[in-house]
């Protein structure tokens, strides 16, 4: 295309380098480049009106010296970079060329980049015929090129495929055919080769190449590749030019300024003889030649270009270190065979010790690169073993070469391997370098550079990788004709498991052909083809072969996600492995019929004749596990004709249709439609949420027999409730906007669902309001038996709330109303025990059926649960004549924050009212210090009041006798604060009562006052069993005067006080006057000065038989004073102590002190029949 530029220049960067002042164009043009013969401003002039045919050309932009300070760019960088922004010579053409990823900032972002690829098979076979003018010749090199796939896979570099070419040019006269796979293994062996063919015929100019060498390694370090006379002897000149290793040019840096350069005909020659000197040379040790033995990473480097001639440095060196290379580097280091041995050691010690660390992408493949030219089968299969498990190599390019390299090391592992390519310009024919890699498991390309000549090499490739089990090939431009040899690829490797295809613009056809496949690859579980804009129709063509593959379980469809996922039988992945093109067995068959689906096709806009389509598919399908068909356009008669299939279709699980612009009047239909599916579970329908799902249980059982369902339900007796059998449905239309002119049609709708199961109805965050709740309480009978109904969030008022109780008349399978008025939770609970008697209406016409339900009527409690609510009087007598006539039993749990004593008197008051009730309970609800005599006074006006039970004035229970023979009732006020001033007035009420078992006034403000109050009063309560007085900080006092009170309470037969950590103080009744009394006192840390008052009680209470003390601070002195102070008459008497003091209590002693007791009362006729002391040992 050059034919179209008037004026073509080239300049070379290695020698603009050499330029330190700032160029005018003109001066860039003609004085660098060509000098017009005369009238230079004419010419230029020229140029300037025609600049579109004007081509500049700048070879190797890489090489462009960047400056060193912060002044900007060089005078070279400087001028290019306003050539290419065209502020000079506006309108002409600028071309670059530059190694990949080592490009100056200055070059515009615009600029269009092409990535120039190496030679593939037929551009080789062109070069090796224009080299060749003899046909033998030709046809030798051809020979050695297709038997030779190592050096055909060198010559994919032209470079490199002119070294071969000129080294087979020297081989092929004197070697036989098929030499070269001997002679040139590797690219260092190559180019000593080419060093040998240039030489004279059996002698090697040893010095010259050192010398020679030792020049191309200064110039490596120094970034230096011009060379002028005073950097090289005019010998070392001569031999360059003489062997073609060194060419000469004319240098022009100005006008008049010119000189003759030298370079190496090559950089990688440069590189090689540099190599060369580092191998060879005495004068380099080692330990110096170590230092070059590194990795250079190819991250691609677009904003800091740097200046890098070394690149294959490391590989000549490790190519060098091959014992092949030995006998022609001792000739160079004058037979000093050891010194070259120990070089190479050192090398491939180094390389052993790259391979064990973890390495980027790049600098994998580099070391690739060395490991393979140095010709070590131990290095490369440690290296090969070192690499991971799963090898990505992101963003930088690769070459033929490299993926041959990469193959050759691989060849070297047992172990399976996962290559990832993501966004690495690869050229088209680098997957031929893969063939017969049996280590592959995982492979895949991401790159739009992928084309459809990279799909056929491909396609050559996978039938040859055994282990290959995931290919993906994503992001690319391939076409129908790349996609169709890859095709006819896949069914050659039947171990494929997963294929992708995700993001390559394929067209619907294409799509087509390649899911035919599926049939022919018996291990694939996954075929992604995601991103690749199909059409409605070509999504039914797909949903038709999920259907009649037997081996696909899935179809996922959403926007641009398409994925096929498939579970193969085992016993058909081992049939078609034998034989591919087999027809299907009936053992096949049988599993065909057997599996279920899974079709997802969602947002896919699909529309009602496209539903249509789809049902009678699936009609003719196996059974479906899941069908989602969320997102599309379905609208109501869509899903309509969805629900009505549901039933034939044989789903197990799961129906889908949320966000199909389904309307209220939809909903109707909708339940009209699945009325009769027996396998449906639950239907949720949210119309704000845009949530319609269907979920079904297993397929029901056959009908049995008339004989075995009445011997069935003739057995319901025998059985445990929550052993029956259960059926139950879920009916969830929530957040649709249902109002009360909605529920009439609704209810007929539903009508058909109750028969066929024990039915959950949920119509919370709608708006029915009071009148929906009041329609919906005429209505409900109607349904029949229902599990649940939740009415929450539905705006309903105090009044309606309320009127819900009436439901428990009217609806026999209400057994639990739960309210919270403020967060609108509204839920009617059917019994959970025995569900299934309600799922049909046929079964109380059985006797044992309908005994066992009258049973079930009269035993299990209904609970009204009302919370969050405010419980004025009104409310509270309203709902208590509206529970007026709700069987029983009845248990009612209200909950408010507070409960004034005019509310707490207007409930009690109406309890008489309620003879079903069981119980009552105010949990979690504030009350006042009047509520205790409130509660106190209910126990003579409710004779029905068994127990009643107040704890922190916030928690109150009743419970009620169920049978008029139940005697004994209980009264607990604990920690509610009562003192003195409440004793006298809790008395009174509670003397009122005729059968008082049980007081607990424990945790109370009592103190010893209110507690001497509470004692003097004592006589006139009717209590039959226990008073708990504990916890009401009390002191010795109390304990004395309760010694004191004893002879006025005769049915008191026990008393307990602790007055340590326990803090106890119980007094047990019987219903008669009790002949004996038992005393305990303890921790009562009973003075010296108390002695004499607790003798005194203890004289007067007559009926006292037996006191215990138990750690009260009374040593033997005290004991035996409180023995000779106590006045009895004849009788038994018990004194047990107990006490940690236990040196103090002389057994001798208090014995002695008894006995004296005894003499001194002998005149009074008074005898202590017994006296007893236990010690206790703590």
């Amino acid at each position: 295309h050059l034919d179209c530029f008037q004026a073509l220049f080239l300049f070379e960067f290695r020698q603009l380098n050499l330029i330190t002042r700032f160029l005018t164009p003109s001066e860039l043009l003609f004085d660098l480049y060509l000098s017009p013969e005369s009238d230079h401003d004419a010419v230029f002039q020229y140029l300037e009106k025609n600049a579109d045919q004007v081509l500049l050309i700048f070879d190797g932009l890489d090489e462009a010296l960047q400056p060193m300070g912060p002044d900007g760019p060089g005078p070279v960088l400087t001028l290019f970079s306003d050539l290419c922004h065209g502020t000079l010579l506006p309108g002409c053409r600028v071309m670059a060329t530059s190694r990949p990823g080592k490009l100056p900032a200055c070059l515009p972002a615009e600029a269009a980049m092409v990535h120039m690829l190496g030679f593939d098979g037929p551009r080789v076979e062109e070069y090796v015929n224009h080299f060749f003018s003899a046909q033998p010749s030709r046809e030798g090199a051809l020979v050695e090129l297709q038997t030779n796939g190592r050096l055909r896979s060198l010559c994919a570099v032209p470079a490199l495929c002119q070294v071969a070419c000129l080294c087979l040019h020297h081989l092929l006269p004197d070697h036989a055919p098929g030499q070269s796979v001997a002679l040139l293994p590797t690219r260092t062996q190559l180019y000593m080769q080419m060093v040998l063919a240039l030489s004279p015929p059996g002698h090697l100019p040893t010095t010259s190449l050192l010398d020679l060498g030792e020049v191309a390694l200064r110039g490596l370090e120094t970034g230096k590749v011009i060379f002028y006379a005073k950097d090289i002897t005019p010998p070392l000149i001569a031999f360059g030019a003489t062997h073609s290793l060194l060419t000469s040019f004319c240098i022009r840096t100005g006008p008049g300024h010119q000189q003759t350069g030298y370079a190496f005909t090559h950089l990688s020659l440069q590189e090689f003889l540099a190599a060369l000197h580092l191998m060879a040379s005495p004068k380099v040790n080692k330990d110096t030649l170590t230092q070059y033995v590194t990795l250079h990473s190819r991250w691609v480097q677009r904003t800091k270009a740097r200046l890098c001639l070394s690149d294959h440095l490391p590989t000549f060196l490790a190519g060098l270190a091959s014992c092949t290379c030995r006998p022609f580097l001792s000739h160079l280091a004058q037979d000093n065979e050891d010194c070259v041995g120990a070089k190479q050691a050192a090398v491939v010690q180094v390389l052993k010790k790259l391979a064990t660390r973890k390495l980027t992408g790049p600098k994998v493949v580099e070391l690739c690169h060395c490991v393979d030219e140095t010709q070590e089968p131990e290095l490369a299969s440690l290296t090969a073993q070192s690499l991971p498990y799963q090898l990505p190599f992101h963003n930088f390019p690769l070459t033929c070469t490299d993926l041959a390299t990469l193959t050759n090391i691989l060849e070297h592992r047992e172990a399976p391997i996962h290559l990832d390519f993501d966004g690495c310009p690869l050229e088209p024919h680098c997957p031929e370098a893969l063939v017969g890699c049996g280590q592959i498991e995982n492979l895949s390309f991401k790159s739009r550079k992928c084309g459809d000549a990279f799909a056929e090499a491909l396609s050559k490739s996978l039938p040859t990788m055994g282990r290959l089990q995931m290919l993906g090939l994503a992001g690319s431009k391939i076409t129908a004709r790349g996609i169709s040899h890859l095709v006819k690829a896949l069914p050659l490797c039947p171990q494929l498991e997963e294929v992708s295809f995700r993001d390559n613009q394929l067209s619907d056809q294409v799509v087509l052909n390649i899911v035919e496949v599926l049939p022919h690859l018996p291990r694939l579980r996954k075929l992604d083809l995601s991103s690749n804009s199909i059409c409605v129709s070509t999504l039914l063509c797909l949903a038709r072969v999920a259907v009649t593959c037997p081996t696909v379980r899935t179809l996922q469809a959403r926007e641009a996600d398409l994925i096929f996922l498939l579970s193969p039988p085992t016993e058909k992945t081992a049939e078609l492995q034998r034989a591919p093109d087999l027809q299907e067995s009936d053992g096949q068959r049988k599993g065909a019929q057997s599996r279920s689906l899974t079709l997802r096709l969602q947002k896919c806009q699909l529309q009602v004749h496209d539903v249509e389509a789809l049902i009678a598919l699936l009609q003719e399908g196996p059974h479906l596990e899941e069908v989602d068909l969320s997102g599309n356009q379905l609208e109501d008669e869509g899903c309509r004709l969805m629900a009505e299939a549901a039933s034939q279709l044989h789903i197990a699980r799961k129906l889908d249709l949320s966000d199909n612009g389904l309307s209220v009047a939809g909903v109707h239909c909708v339940l009209r439609a699945v009325s009769a599916c027996w396998t449906l579970a639950e239907l949720h329908i949210s119309l704000q949420h845009k949530t319609v799902v269907f979920m079904f249980a297993q397929e029901p059982e056959e009908q049995k027999g008339p004989q075995e369902r009445t011997a069935f339900l003739d057995s319901l007796m025998l059985q445990m409730p929550s052993k029956l059998p259960l059926s139950s449905r879920r009916m969830r239309l929530t957040h649709c906007g249902l109002q009360a002119k909605h529920l009439e049609q609704l209810c007929k709708a539903l009508g058909g669902s109750c028969h066929l199961g024990h039915l959950h109805l949920d119509f919370s965050g709608n708006a029915l309001g009071d009148e929906g709740a009041a329609q919906l309480a005429q209505l409900l009978p109607g349904l029949g038996a229902l599990q649940s109904l939740n009415l929450s969030e539905n705006g309903l008022s105090l009044d309606a709330v309320l009127g819900l109780a009436q439901c428990f008349s009217t609806l026999q399978w209400l057994f639990h109303l739960d309210i919270s008025f403020e967060s609108q939770h509204i839920l009617l609970r059917g019994d959970k025990t025995g569900r299934d008697i309600w799922a049909t209406g046929s079964l109380p016409d059985f006797p044992a059926a309908a005994e066992f339900l009258g049973f079930r009527q009269r035993c299990i409690p209904r609970s009204l649960c009302l919370s969050e609510c405010p419980l004025e009087p009104p409310s509270l007598t309203r709902l208590c004549a509206t529970l007026k006539d709700c069987p029983g039993p009845l248990e009612l749990q209200l909950s408010c924050e507070f409960l004034s004593d005019q509310s707490l008197e207007t409930l009690l008051d109406c309890l008489p009212q309620l003879p079903q009730l069981s119980l009552l309970q105010l949990s979690q609800t504030g009350l006042s210090l009047k509520s205790p005599f409130l509660l106190a006074n209910t126990l003579s006006l409710c004779p029905r009041v068994k127990k009643v039970d107040l704890r922190s004035l916030h928690h109150a229970t009743l419970h009620f006798r169920s049978n008029e023979e139940e005697e004994g009732v209980c009264c607990g006020f604990t920690g509610c604060s009562l003192s003195q001033e409440h004793v006298e007035s809790l008395c009174w009420l509670l003397s009122k009562c005729k059968d008082l078992s049980q007081v607990d006034l424990s945790a109370n403000l009592l103190g010893d006052s209110g507690l001497r109050c509470l004692l003097e009063c004592l006589p006139q309560v009717p209590i039959s069993g226990l008073l708990d007085l504990s916890h009401n900080s009390v002191s010795q006092e109390s304990a004395l005067y309760l010694v004191e009170t004893l002879p006025s309470c005769p049915r008191v037969r026990e008393a307990s006080v602790n007055l340590g950590s326990e803090q106890s103080f119980r007094i047990h009744f019987s219903r008669e006057d009790q002949a004996g009394k038992t005393l305990r006192l303890s921790e009562c840390s009973f003075r010296p000065e108390h002695v004499s008052r607790l003798a005194t009680g203890l004289s007067q209470s007559l009926q006292l038989t037996e006191l215990t003390l138990t750690q009260c601070c009374l040593g033997w002195k005290q004991l035996a004073i409180l023995l000779s102070l106590v006045g009895r008459p004849a009788g038994l008497f018990s004194l047990r102590d107990s006490t940690r003091h236990t040196e103090k209590l002389s057994f001798p002693r208090l014995e002695a002190c008894a006995l004296g007791f005894k003499k001194k009362k002998k005149e009074r006729k008074k005898v202590l029949e017994d006296t007893e002391l236990r010690t206790k040992i703590n």
